[in-house]
């Protein structure tokens, strides 16, 4: 297998990513039609080349790292390039989606006859000379994607179907970002009703752990809020209608929509959260 890959998106995580496989020789490929100029900006500082759709559909592996309510049309888009094509690119969708949505677009992809893989990503886009947040790939065709490992990224295979590797990033993002949620949602009604301080001397003396997270999850969630509300619906999605739990993230899905939206207003909230964590380190 060659070396050319594209990857749709040039957002944060996509051109992260993007540099580390130019870091170990791939030539990755993505679409700049119709991006803003920062973007534009951000895949040439990751090596990317701009490229037409055909060339994108040459590639071997393609990468679909987008917001999760992007994942659908961008697996549509894929498969009306592919369809017509002898040669069929591998497409390994990378998005937080749950279990019922990846099978969906497994069946899209499936009918232009591309081999299909479910990944998940967990951990932080990677950084000049720092490790590669983990891909987790299930389905049959995980392992024709192996040569990503040689190109700097942590691959690692979950046993099982198409699903398996989406389910365990719906069940570990609604762990740590349903923490993120709760803690900051707490945070922000205990500053509201004057017991801030109390809160956190309370959680200093018995839960440490749990305030040296918050003092680093808060201000880092709030930028990034608006990514979460989509991701959020899919966990819910992921448990189920009849689940007793599913409404849990779709209150928290409301509840970064609210910070999202606030962050980009008065951001009372927003800055009610960033004084909780910086207090917490000074005091600490």
């Amino acid at each position: 297998m060659s070396k050319t890959i594209a990857i749709l998106a040039p957002g944060a995580m996509g051109s992260a990513v993007a540099r580390r496989l130019g870091e170990n020789g791939a030539r990755v490929l993505t679409s700049l039609k119709g991006r803003s100029e920062a973007t534009l900006k951000r895949a040439a500082d990751a090596g990317m080349v701009g490229a037409e759709d055909d060339a994108i559909a040459d590639a071997d592996i393609i990468l679909s790292i987008v917001p999760p309510g992007e994942a659908v049309a961008l697996a549509e888009r894929l498969a009306a390039l592919i369809v017509r094509r002898a040669k069929k690119p591998v497409v390994v969708d990378c998005n937080a989606v749950n279990v019922d949505t990846v099978q969906r677009i497994e069946e899209i992809i499936g009918s232009a006859q591309a081999p299909f893989v479910d990944a998940g990503i967990i951990g932080f886009p990677p950084q000049r000379g720092g490790k590669s947040p983990a891909f987790y790939m299930s389905g049959e065709h995980a392992n024709d994607v192996a040569v990503l490992k040689d190109l700097g990224l942590d691959v690692r295979i979950v046993k099982g179907p198409v699903g398996a590797a989406s389910a365990l990033k719906m069940s570990y993002a609604g762990i740590v970002k349903g923490l993120a949620g709760i803690g900051s949602a707490m945070v922000v009604a205990a500053t509201k009703a004057g017991a801030a301080d109390a809160l956190r001397d309370e959680l200093a003396l018995s839960q440490p752990a749990v305030l040296a997270r918050l003092e680093v999850a808060l201000p880092d969630m709030i930028p990034k809020a608006y990514r979460w509300v989509a991701e959020m619906r899919e966990i819910s999605g992921f448990l189920g209608p009849d689940h007793p739990a599913s409404q849990i993230y779709e209150g928290f899905a409301r509840w970064f929509e609210h910070l999202a939206e606030d962050a980009k207003g008065d951001a009372m909230d927003a800055a009610l959260l960033k004084v909780f964590a910086e207090t917490s380190k000074k005091r600490g």
